[in-house]
């Protein structure tokens, strides 16, 4: 009965309000009461903070800054063999497998269209048709920066609007087509096995999303796709490496990973089971 209160809820609250007030709120830079509620929130989360950077509360002006706080250097080793692919982000599996057609399968009785999760741009979605996904969860107490799997040359960017559903399991059940309803970031990139999309989820106060390239993509929110394409050589191309850092949310929420067809193998990873930064994801196998 609370379960389906709170999904309740979700659907009549001003989200975006919400979230953009949050985001304000955690863009401050408040002296103590800041240091107070990082403390609060390190405690509430069980964050490891040995491994960041920075470790202190007070380290950090604002609760942005903590929650996109950097890692030692030596804290994820990337997974070196060039025919395998590193996990992107911390967090959780919630879904991998196969593509079907145009259908990528969120939850007992939900699955949500490719085409619809890419912009509603069948030009970009054609690539991934009957390929490979694999849905990752950021809880709280997660490391917030989003790393590439593999070396890629971004071929386009597309902001497109939504809802800011929260993106927990739970919602993940009782929401139809979640991912491809809520606002996203969806970056394209040319690789060694093909197009490769990465796709960063808003949520629930998730204040801002980034890229490395673009800076702040989201906020400000729009109502139409926005659609930018870059070239592959040039001053203005861009190209990352496999663990390189390519995006981060400010506060959390979920990535999409799409591969074409036959290209790959994921690694044995299961639903719930948790992810690391740059341990294996996929191994090559075309």
């Amino acid at each position: 009965m609370f379960d389906s209160f709170k999904i309740a809820l979700q659907y009549i609250m001003p989200k975006h309000l919400l979230s953009r007030l949050v985001g304000y709120l955690a863009a401050a830079q408040a002296g103590a009461l800041t240091t107070g509620l990082i403390k609060l929130f390190i405690k509430q989360y069980n964050v490891n903070m040995a491994e960041a950077l920075h470790s202190e509360p007070e380290d950090f002006k604002s609760f942005n800054a903590f929650f996109t706080r950097e890692l030692k250097p030596d804290a994820r080793p990337m997974c070196a063999a060039e025919n395998q692919l590193a996990i992107p982000v911390d967090g959780a599996v919630s879904q991998l497998g196969d593509i079907k057609h145009d259908s990528i399968f969120q939850a007992k009785g939900h699955d949500y269209s490719l085409t619809t999760l890419l912009g509603g741009k069948p030009e970009v979605a054609a690539p991934f048709k009957d390929g490979k996904f694999a849905t990752i969860y950021l809880s709280p107490k997660d490391y917030h920066r989003i790393h590439m799997p593999l070396d890629g040359t971004l071929t386009d960017m597309l902001y497109v609007p939504g809802e800011l559903f929260s993106v927990s399991p739970l919602t993940a059940q009782r929401v139809p087509g979640l991912f491809a309803r809520n606002e996203r970031v969806v970056a394209i990139f040319d690789t060694q096995i093909g197009k490769f999309a990465m796709v960063l989820v808003g949520a629930t106060i998730v204040a801002s999303i980034e890229t490395k390239w673009a800076g702040t993509v989201s906020p400000p929110t729009g109502k139409n796709v926005q659609h930018w394409q870059y070239p592959s050589t040039g001053e203005h191309a861009v190209f990352l490496k496999k663990g390189e850092e390519m995006g981060l949310f400010k506060l959390g929420s979920t990535i999409v990973a799409c591969f074409e067809a036959d290209k790959l193998e994921f690694a044995d990873l299961s639903e719930g089971d948790p992810t690391r930064l740059g341990e294996i994801f996929a191994t090559i196998t075309q």
